[in-house]
């Protein structure tokens, strides 16, 4: 049977959900179900970042243990994917012993094949982004995406990976796999990057300066470097090394992750998964930013928008449907609570909602029930557009393609005068009703993955010729 493996990123939890973890989530989600529909077996994986300086620091300020903090951390993530319904296979914490036991096996492997090595260095470094900063990455002396952290100087004695030796077999990767990232603007950032050349990074730190992370192997004054740990948990979450015979099944993996963070999966993953005499990943799918009015969200400004506020406001599906729906993908999309209550009334309470509303209320009045599953469902399945959609990772053009068939039956509605055929033409009203109903039929189906609380509301009103009622206007 063909497989499916994804994994979102692991987000970092100083502080509660944002909603570029939310379109995260929702679109891994969303890739999932709809592999699922095309017959796949499928497996996806989340998750929560626990190690490192931020979380650390955040926790001696709410004055807790750092195990504590995250285990209070990790219940709002949990909430926001019940809210959201993703429903992943694997929720996993970088706490959790068996991912531990792998990290460091995991190291110990890429130390014996020669690929770590120990050193003193001087460099600057933001904790906000968890990682060094040249000084061309910064403005004004701070990181662009932290401005108001200040840049902390980092002098010590450090474990370093040998990323410098791997330039030509990453870019023969690359090369030998043009779609291995999406979007190609994307792809072509890292090619870009690597061609210029790699430096070595540091994978530990100082256990009195930074407690919170994973020992070393071997040396117990030293933890590793979050990113090194935090990465792992996309082979450690199927059984490496402990279930191979689950790691040889699922692997390898398709990710999903922001654009700041393109470096990280697709040249330092990359590498490590090499020294580990591991398989490189599938496919890696990079999203933009987020932005509110063209500003960062940032809670000093007080322009943050809140996912779960987001899902209490609109619904589970509504709410999903508008992560994924907004800005091209790859690109960042700004948004405000005015444009979402806007793309709300226009696409779902006056498209979606207001069409199944009518046609199920002429659809009661037909005297029999219709085979909607005739030849839709393979349809769907073997829509060739659709699948080169998804490998593409453009969700939202399928979602404007369904928006596209809605405004086409609203008009057909409007134009056919059903309610009028009713009294002179009754043949010609079933059939009037009969294509409307089935064009309904249809684009529930392609909603499923997208919004599955709603796809199955349709076509269960359908089946029991009851009108529902959801999206009530704002």
């Amino acid at each position: 049977m063909k497989r499916k493996y994804f994994t979102t990123t692991l987000p970092y939890i100083n502080a509660r959900p944002h909603i570029a973890h939310a379109r995260e989530f929702v679109m891994a989600d969303a890739y999932r179900r709809l592999y699922s529909f095309f017959g796949y077996d499928t497996l996806l994986n989340v998750g929560t970042d626990e190690h490192g300086l931020k979380i650390f620091r955040q926790a001696q300020k709410e004055r807790k243990e750092p195990k504590q903090y995250c285990d209070e951390q990790v219940r709002h993530f949990k909430k926001l994917c019940e809210k959201l319904d993703i429903a992943y296979d694997l929720f996993t914490r970088t706490t959790d012993g068996l991912h531990v036991e792998a990290v460091q096996e995991f190291w110990k492997t890429c130390d014996k094949n020669g690929f770590i090595y120990k050193k003193k260095y001087k460099i600057k470094y933001c904790v906000g982004c968890e990682l060094e900063k040249t000084d061309s990455e910064l403005i004004n002396g701070k990181c662009p995406d932290h401005p108001n952290q200040k840049i902390e100087i980092i002098e010590e004695e450090n474990y370093f990976f040998k990323l410098s030796v791997f330039q030509k077999k990453l870019l023969q990767l690359y090369k030998q796999n043009p779609d291995f990232i999406k979007p190609a603007k994307r792809y072509n950032e890292i090619v870009a990057f690597v061609s210029r050349g790699l430096e070595d990074f540091s994978i530990s730190r100082l256990r009195e300066k930074m407690p919170c992370g994973i020992e070393v192997p071997g040396d117990p004054e030293h933890v590793m470097y979050v990113w090194f740990d935090a990465l792992v948990s996309y082979v450690s979450a199927i059984g490496w090394p402990h279930d191979m015979d689950m790691f040889k099944k699922w692997w390898p993996v398709t990710q999903f992750c922001g654009k700041d963070n393109l470096r990280q999966q697709t040249a330092m993953w990359q590498a490590m998964l090499v020294a580990a005499d591991l398989p490189f990943s599938e496919k890696v799918l990079v999203n933009g930013f987020i932005t509110v009015d063209n500003q960062k969200m940032s809670k000093s400004l007080g322009n943050v928008i809140d996912p779960l506020k987001m899902s209490a406001r609109y619904g589970s599906d509504a709410t999903r449907y508008l992560l994924l729906s907004f800005g091209v993908f790859g690109e960042d999309a700004d948004i405000t609570w005015e444009r979402l209550d806007k793309r709300y009334n226009a696409d779902l309470a006056n498209g979606i909602g207001n069409l199944t509303s009518r046609v199920v209320t002429l659809y009661k009045k037909v005297d029999y029930t219709f085979d909607f599953d005739k030849g839709k469902r393979e349809a769907f399945v073997n829509n060739k557009g659709l699948k080169s959609i998804a490998e593409e990772g453009r969700l939202g053009t399928e979602l404007d393609d369904i928006m596209k068939q809605v405004r086409y039956l609203d008009k057909t509605i409007e134009e056919e005068k059903p309610w009028e055929l009713l009294r002179s033409d009754q043949e010609a009203f079933r059939e009037s009703i009969e294509g409307l109903s089935r064009g309904i039929f249809y684009i529930a189906l392609r909603l499923k993955p997208f919004m599955p609380g709603i796809s199955s509301a349709i076509h269960e009103s359908l089946i029991k010729k009851d009108k529902i009622h959801f999206f009530p206007r704002l």
